[in-house]
């Protein structure tokens, strides 16, 4: 099929790679990220055209945060960019002359780990990204499931905790508010001001407060060994692996793959994780247990997804 092109639209910048069929990049374009809907449909044909040079493309996949229609066309709604049912494949085509696909971010990295990262030799995986929020995708029998209308996967939306805390979509208790980022920070700002002297590593890494504990903060201080990092990163897991473990009862994948900025802590977080999860699942001891492996690609994950996925057929035809 030839070289690709994958869009990453991330809140500082859009980053576009040329991507050959065996996942590596060649060369990469990076613009600052604008504020208005119309400047950043701009600035992606910006970063389009600065990366094709000297390339003969073939298509281009975006990765947008957000509902995707399953025709990958039109984003039906962004909580960070203000589009709304926003013609993104029809605008950006008009501008660079190249096929264009669209796809939820989230679907483009699992695609990328599935296809060159932890997920190669499986046929069934589920992928979940920790990071501010949580996201995921769905592969099964090597195919991308995307649902009815295109917007499956939501993972960081199903309800953990009926009338939990408020999550920014509007509802309560999604799973999001207990497994992310910012969940583990909430979580050792509760720890550190109830028992400060069990977080003094913790809180000297800050500004001396609950109030100035961030998330690097927590790492830095599991590493070290402070109870209450340590603790924060437990509660997390259990979040992580209850989810799973709900996720294992609906999709029976032979591996989960989790990736997004906390996964980059390794088994700081993936071994409870993994303790959590087999906890949990239903039968844990009596059946066989999907894998919890790492992600492998990092933050160019969505960016080669994205690119691969300009390359599959049609999922409507």
């Amino acid at each position: 099929m030839g070289l690709t092109i994958g869009v990453d639209i991330g809140g500082t910048k859009i980053a576009a790679g040329v991507v050959d069929e065996e996942g590596n990049i060649l060369s990469t374009f990076k613009v600052p990220t604008p504020t208005t809907p119309e400047a950043i449909v701009d600035a992606i044909a910006s970063a389009v055209e600065g990366a094709r040079a000297g390339h003969d493309i073939v298509g281009v996949g975006i990765g947008a945060a957000g509902y995707v229609n399953r025709q990958r066309s039109t984003v039906y709604f962004a909580p960070n960019i203000e589009w709304r049912n926003e013609p993104l494949k029809e605008k950006v085509e008009a501008r660079v002359g190249l096929p264009v696909v669209v796809e939820n971010d989230a679907n483009a990295a699992a695609w990328g780990e599935y296809k060159f990262g932890a997920g190669k030799g499986h046929r069934n995986v589920i992928c979940i990204t920790l990071g501010t929020g949580l996201g995921g995708g769905i592969i099964i029998g090597n195919k991308l499931r995307r649902g009815h209308f295109g917007v499956a996967a939501e993972f960081g939306h199903i309800k953990m905790v009926p009338d939990g805390l408020l999550c920014g979509c509007g509802s309560q208790g999604c799973w999001e508010q207990y497994a992310s980022g910012r969940a583990l920070v909430r979580y050792a700002k509760q720890r550190a001001n109830a028992t400060p002297e069990n977080a003094q590593v913790l809180l000297d890494l800050g500004d001396g407060t609950p109030a100035g504990i961030e998330g690097k903060h927590v790492s830095m201080a599991a590493r070290q060994g402070c109870p209450v990092a340590v603790d924060s990163y437990r509660e997390l897991a259990r979040w992580v692996g209850a989810g799973l473990a709900d996720l294992a009862s609906l999709f029976d994948p032979s591996a989960f793959i989790v990736g997004g900025g906390l996964s980059d802590e390794g088994e700081l977080v993936l071994e409870p994780i993994r303790k959590s999860y087999k906890r949990w699942l239903v039968g844990g001891n009596w059946r066989p247990v999907a894998e919890v492996l790492a992600a492998q690609l990092g933050n160019k994950a969505g960016l080669v997804g994205a690119a691969d996925l300009a390359r599959e057929p049609d999922p409507i035809m």
